[in-house]
């Protein structure tokens, strides 16, 4: 009957709690994975932005540095800008400023 009884009662079975806390470790080991590359992801998409900004303001400024290189737009700055005039001119100043 002593037997019997060692039959019937179970072993504490460590095979399941364990595998439950690997499977948990895993699981916490992705979700963190996943957010560090949305972070990531989303610095990437700044860093896009600030790139396209970057370029265009460059694009801007060959752009103008090309057009410096005109003297009737070098003049049409000097004149819009600066108030210049050329020698024997008289500047026109309107009077409803």
């Amino acid at each position: 009957m002593a037997m019997e009884r060692r039959k019937k009662r179970r072993k504490f079975d460590f095979f399941v709690p364990l595998l439950i806390v690997i499977i948990g470790y895993f699981a916490f080991v992705l979700v963190g994975q996943q957010v560090h590359l949305q972070e990531v992801a989303a610095d990437q998409e700044a860093a896009d932005a600030r790139l396209a900004a970057a370029e265009a303001e460059n694009a801007a400024l060959k752009q103008e540095k090309a057009d410096l290189q005109d003297p009737a737009y070098v003049e049409k700055i000097a004149r819009e800008e600066l108030g210049m005039t050329r020698h024997g001119e008289l500047p026109y100043t309107d009077a409803s400023k």
